[in-house]
């Protein structure tokens, strides 16, 4: 299978957790986002994650490509650990912080392969987040402590980081609301001035130790 994935995505990263954790062999393909011929050929839209399976099935959602993976490699799983509650409880959780979160990554994506060394997909970057958000780039990295209160007092970051501690994991094991958490959340330490809880510190560790997969990968700094 090929897995088109752009570092510094959330949504890539789900689906990078998941791989590794389940073990499965792939080729990984950073896509130039330039590329109108690549996105025809694969019937998509400009957008990642892509996956390519070997039988010719192409995937746009985590959330289809996370039941796919799934169905075609049911051990371990990644769903059974997780009650009905709970995995309803994580969807509420991301819906309910989507505007937030989106507004607060796009000041980190500058940070990794793929905008910050090439200034013409700076450039253009920066007029993406103008035109979507109808701000600057450095306005929304000038408002981040605001959002992030904001964020904290949707998500409890203090008792999330203090159960996760207590539990290991959001469930009784490693599960997909762990993935979608971690891959939520981790890209936050990389605000300048926002100190997450030293425990989901620990517990990103402990999800990529866990999933095989480092997260910091992509980094320009890196």
């Amino acid at each position: 299978m090929r897995f088109f994935h752009l570092w510094g995505e959330p949504a890539s990263e789900r689906v990078r957790l998941a791989l590794g954790f389940k073990r499965i062999d792939y080729e990984l393909v950073v896509p130039d986002f330039e590329d109108d011929e690549l996105f025809f050929e694969l019937g998509v839209s400009r957008s990642a994650p892509v996956v390519l399976w070997d039988d010719g099935l192409v995937q746009t959602e985590s959330l289809e490509i996370w039941r796919e993976i799934e169905q075609r490699f049911p051990a371990p799983s990644l769903f059974d650990p997780l009650t009905d509650e709970q995995w309803q409880s994580i969807r509420d959780w991301r819906q309910a912080a989507t505007r937030l979160l989106d507004r607060l990554y796009a000041p980190l994506r500058p940070a990794y392969l793929g905008v910050a060394d090439d200034e013409g997909r700076l450039a253009s970057y920066k007029a993406s987040v103008q035109a979507r958000f109808q701000v600057s780039l450095e306005e929304l990295a000038n408002d981040r402590y605001g959002l992030y209160a904001q964020l904290d007092g949707l998500t409890h970051f203090k008792a999330l980081g203090a159960y996760v501690a207590q539990h290991g994991f959001y469930g009784p094991a490693l599960s997909v609301a762990d993935l979608l958490l971690v891959a939520d959340l981790f890209p936050l330490q990389l605000l300048d001035g926002v100190s997450l809880p030293i425990d989901l510190m620990y517990y990103f560790e402990r999800v990529q130790d866990r999933c095989g997969v480092n997260l910091r990968a992509g980094l320009v700094a890196e």
